[in-house]
């Protein structure tokens, strides 16, 4: 293939390339003459062999070469279209993350602030919840304590029906040779089971004098046999032992008041369960006789009383009636239990 050019005048070119005109040449163009020339609407033609008519100047095809027609595709790239840049919708979307992200966080500061500071209200409350329980605990306790003392100063809350309820059970008429008296059960349990009891000597001096060792019981119709273990008669006491099984009475360890109320149980002149009451006259009294000290009380006695136990309101014995004034009403005396334990240990 050859480019267009003067007669004579070829060059060639690579397989591909349009051909360059020579200057002062036009290249054919679709609806084009033969020979070149261009056809335009509304101006004549020129035919091969005649020059062309001169027209005036800006009119019709440019003189001289003609630049190609640059492809659509070739060249800088068209700039994409205004507002559909996808970089600024990205930029956008960020900030508004961006923004729920500092709502969402200021919303849990918030709610972490908020819960803090009930927390420590509650644990506040606490507190003062176990201040005033620590304090109404010792006000209780304060209180018991006093009521406590109340109690021992007025006598444990005396009661004489309560009291000889619970101590009648375990107290007997004592039958020996020609003479009564009364003796009650005291301690715990005997080693065998029995039950140790305690009374006045002068109640069993006839049988232990005589040799013998064996006394009887009685209590509401019923009758048991008791033996006497030992005596001590410059205190006015003896042990006996039955082998029935009776509830055993508490001495009191407490100490013996003036005014302190009392009861005296015993059966004097052969009546079992006879109770009296009465208060501590004096703790510890000597007779003239140079005997005692003994506890003396003013609950009646009469005889058949002695060896009957003087119970405190706490059910507690706290003395062993033993005698009486004779020309006198209201002064009747006891020996201490104390006395009696320290003796034979059996309390």
């Amino acid at each position: 293939m050859t480019s267009w050019g003067p007669p004579g005048n070829y060059s060639s070119r690579p397989p591909g390339q349009h051909p360059v005109p020579p200057p002062g040449v036009i290249p054919a163009q679709p609806g084009s003459t033969p020979g070149g020339v261009p056809t335009q609407p509304g101006h004549p033609t020129a035919v091969p062999g005649q020059a062309a008519a001169p027209r005036p100047p800006g009119v019709g095809q440019p003189v001289g070469p003609v630049p190609s027609p640059t492809p659509p595709h070739a060249g800088a790239a068209t700039p994409p279209s205004a507002g559909r840049s996808p970089n600024r919708w990205v930029g956008v979307l960020a900030l508004v993350l961006a923004g729920v992200l500092m709502v969402v966080a200021g919303l849990q500061t918030w709610q972490l602030l908020s819960l803090s500071g009930r927390l420590a209200e509650v644990n506040d409350q606490l507190a003062e919840l176990r201040r005033d329980q620590a304090y109404g605990g010792e006000r209780l306790d304060a209180l018991e304590e006093r009521a406590g003392e109340l109690e021992r100063i007025t006598g444990e809350a005396f009661n004489p029906e309560t009291v000889a309820a619970a101590v009648l059970p375990s107290v007997f008429m004592v039958v020996a040779g020609d003479f009564t008296g009364t003796a009650f059960a005291i301690g715990p349990a005997a080693p065998d089971g029995g039950t140790h009891l305690l009374t006045n000597f002068h109640v069993i001096a006839q049988v232990w004098e005589r040799g013998d060792d064996q006394v009887g019981l009685e209590r509401t119709n019923q009758r048991y046999r008791a033996t006497i273990v030992d005596v001590s008669p410059e205190n006015d006491l003896a042990w006996l032992h039955t082998t029935t099984s009776f509830r055993g009475l508490t001495a009191s360890e407490e100490e013996v008041r003036a005014g302190q109320p009392i009861i005296a149980v015993g059966a004097p002149h052969g009546l079992t369960d006879t109770v009296t009451t009465g208060v501590i006259s004096s703790p510890s009294q000597r007779l003239e006789d140079g005997s005692g000290p003994w506890i003396q009380f003013d609950a009646a006695v009469n005889p058949g009383n002695s060896g009957g136990p003087v119970v405190n309101g706490a059910q507690e014995v706290v003395g062993i009636a033993t005698a009486k004034r004779e020309e006198a009403e209201g002064l009747g005396f006891a020996v201490p239990i104390e006395v009696a334990c320290r003796l034979f240990r059996i309390c």
